[in-house]
């Protein structure tokens, strides 16, 4: 009976793993470039890479483009607060958390014209939000918003709605209603890159429609969170029927 023999990035990657978790390397810190680690373990870049992303799947480690390979911190979680869809508040107001914001007009196409229920083509706002604690990510947030309910001052570089933003709030006019899908699924390329997370680690996926009175619907967002870094709420009102309380 013959017996598998481990692969040299396996190695390389469980003595980098045991390092941090030892301590050896502390959180933060960023390790040797990787043509100096394939330097030492004698091996080549794509070998040496090959273990770093073992590392980065399991959130051990996290790329910066332009920086290097560094130790995750611990990162504490955060709560979603469904029905209005908010970061809850009090997480929300950490300084530590930041967000950055980046908005454009694109045309409504494929999934946005069944969310806006919205003409092919049709212009939409995008709010393209990603939340940092420190240097890390923590979560993605794109929300679309028909261009003529958008809020007077958005679209300001200073604008007063900054909270909402933050929060990852419905950012429109007050909804009659909100409709939120909840699932878990790996991350796309694009959530992985932006999250810095490998792409088998699982995210927690919310898409948020709100509607108006008259069944308009008047913002669709697509929100994505590390599944590790979130715990999402959900409270659930029983509704009397008025008959029951008669007689």
């Amino acid at each position: 009976m013959t017996r598998s023999v481990p692969s040299r990035h396996h190695d390389i990657a469980n003595d980098l793993r045991r390092q941090i978790t030892t301590g050896r390397i502390q959180p933060g810190e960023r390790l040797p470039s990787e043509t100096d680690l394939a330097d030492r373990y004698k091996v080549s870049t794509l070998t040496l890479r090959s273990a770093l992303a073992a590392l980065q799947g399991e959130g051990l480690v996290e790329k910066i483009h332009g920086k290097g390979n560094f130790v995750r911190r611990p990162l504490r979680k955060i709560m979603y607060v469904g029905g209005w869809g908010t970061l809850d508040p009090w997480t929300a107001a950490e300084a530590a958390l930041r967000v950055t914001v980046r908005t454009t007009t694109v045309q409504a196409h494929g999934h946005l014209t069944a969310l806006l229920n919205a003409p092919m083509g049709s212009p939409v706002i995008e709010f393209s939000c990603l939340s940092f604690e420190e240097a890390s990510p923590h979560g993605l947030a794109r929300i679309y918003i028909p261009p003529d309910l958008v809020p007077a001052g958005m679209l300001d570089d200073e604008s007063a709605h900054g909270e909402e933003v933050k929060r990852f709030a419905v950012l429109g006019p007050m909804p009659t209603a909100v409709r939120e899908t909840v699932r878990a699924r790996p991350a796309t390329p694009d959530e992985a890159s932006a999250l810095r997370i490998g792409s088998t680690v699982p995210v927690l996926a919310i898409t948020r429609t709100a509607t108006d009175s008259t069944g308009r619907v008047v913002e669709a967002a697509l929100l994505a969170f590390p599944g590790d870094r979130i715990d999402a709420v959900f409270t659930t009102h029983h509704v009397i029927d008025e008959r029951q309380t008669q007689g």
